[in-house]
């Protein structure tokens, strides 16, 4: 599958800009993306290597490894009801997208898929609790969550807001716990950098300016402050967590940072897109929810064909991102991120 720059020059330069002091939280703007180049019709502007890779068959087997691994750190025990409820939403079916780039990160700098596992695992965690409290009635209001109904609907609301702070909780205690034959001020890291990511300086923070943002007309620094935060924060942390328990150096860190950044919010466009393309059983979730709810999105901001060129743009910086890290290793991670732009739920 080939990728191409394209001609972009509304959104050629993006920075992010978090001073609003009506948001509680103040940033240095931050540029996400560099000057867009435009597609010529010349064959190298747009050739791309064609490496031979079966995503599928990767994606499928490591999300088994995720599944059973969560299956054995969550078994049900009392009190059953509490248990249940976390095991309702967690072994839900899924893509792993993010345990998955876990994984891939480690082994990309020569570490073991065993001594990440515990990380893919909490970062799974981390995202179920997201959904659980997100489908909730105060929030977002969704009764379909991964193709059944949501975790509130089945164990009512009391226990699915205990459900996912009980997984909170447990993400930290199974990535601290678990990993073995990693150096303990590099499980420490990897640990504080989920802090940061779940917390008010990551995805909380862009689930409150989300929540504050219905139906107000907001820009597009607004838009991708939100969603840097509640989407992107936590692949990149899953991503970067990857490399710190692989044993990355720190320019090899910084380095998948910005491609998971980049792949978060490459994450987000798409599903944008997705939420007004789709029908909820192709989704597994309920479509065109956020227009619904008056929310912004990037097919309503810049229209749905500018969104869609946004996302192939992501999908090449993300895969920039990935030079000088050995090819082989790499194909993963390059392959994710076109999976990701080219996803269809």
């Amino acid at each position: 599958m080939a990728y191409a720059f394209v001609c972009f020059p509304a959104f050629a330069q993006v920075t992010i800009s978090c001073s609003s002091p009506s948001w509680g939280v103040a940033a240095r703007p931050r540029r996400l993306l560099p000057a867009v180049r435009c597609a010529s019709s010349a064959p190298e502007a747009v050739a791309h290597e064609t490496d031979l890779f079966d995503l599928k068959r990767y994606m499928a087997e490591k999300a088994r490894r995720v599944d059973d691994s969560l299956d054995r750190a969550l078994p049900l025990r009392h009190p059953e009801r509490l248990l249940a409820s976390m095991r309702y939403s967690l072994l839900a079916p899924g893509k792993r997208v993010r345990p998955v780039l876990t994984l891939a990160a480690c082994e990309l700098v020569g570490g073991e898929e065993s001594t990440a596992m515990p990380f893919a695992c909490a970062v799974e965690m981390l995202h179920v609790m997201s959904l659980v409290h997100d489908d909730l009635p105060c929030i977002d209001n969704d009764e379909l969550r991964r193709g059944r109904p949501s975790n509130h609907v089945v164990f009512g609301e009391g226990v699915a807001v205990m459900a996912g702070d009980a997984l909170h909780c447990f993400a930290f205690a199974h990535a601290a716990e678990a990993t073995a034959g990693v150096p303990p001020m590099r499980v420490l890291r990897a640990v504080a950098e989920l802090g940061k990511a779940t917390g008010a300086e990551g995805l909380l923070a862009g689930q409150v300016v989300d929540i504050e943002c219905e139906g107000k007309e907001v820009g597009l620094e607004v838009l991708e402050y939100i969603h840097l935060h509640k989407t992107a924060r936590l692949l990149e942390a899953a991503v970067a967590c990857g490399g710190i328990i692989g044993g990355a150096e720190e320019e090899e860190v910084e380095r998948l940072r910005r491609y998971g950044r980049t792949v978060g919010l490459l994450f987000q466009v798409v599903d944008d897109v997705l939420d007004v393309t789709r029908t909820s059983e192709e989704l597994g979730k309920t479509a065109g929810k956020d227009l619904a709810k008056g929310k912004t999105t990037y097919p309503k901001l810049m229209g749905l064909e500018k969104a869609r060129l946004l996302a192939e743009e992501l999908a090449a910086k993300a895969e920039e991102e990935l030079q000088g890290f050995d090819r082989n290793r790499a194909r993963p991670l390059r392959h994710l991120a076109r999976f990701i732009a080219h996803r269809h739920n």
